[in-house]
């Protein structure tokens, strides 16, 4: 078996994932989502490439306070934290190239 490169993140645990790690992508999806789960293997991969940097999975259908927080009225929503700070946003299942650019964005 193979072992899951991104954790699971909940309202609950939410902002001490973010704030104890340096570099943290969530992604917000559902499992009815069809492009979530088009997204899903994207985010393992990019897991595994980079593992300086905490990915995570908040099911919005389980947690409703941190999409309300953050605004999310569509899914699959990535959310890119450095240090604490959001500093990016991307909507859709996007190609892992762009995908790729955004976290070399956040890493830099």
């Amino acid at each position: 078996m193979v072992e899951k490169k991104t954790i699971e993140v909940t309202d609950t645990t939410f902002n001490e994932v973010v704030q104890k790690n340096k570099y943290v992508v969530i992604d917000c999806w559902a499992a009815w989502c069809a492009p979530c789960n088009i997204l899903t293997p994207i985010i393992e991969q990019l897991a595994e490439e980079n593992p300086e940097i905490i990915f995570g999975k908040l099911n919005v259908d389980q947690n409703r306070k941190i999409p309300a927080t953050y605004g999310i009225m569509s899914i699959p929503t990535v959310l890119y934290f450095k240090e604490g700070k959001l500093t990016d946003k991307t909507l859709g299942a996007l190609p892992k190239k762009t995908l790729e650019g955004k976290i070399q964005k956040l890493i830099l």
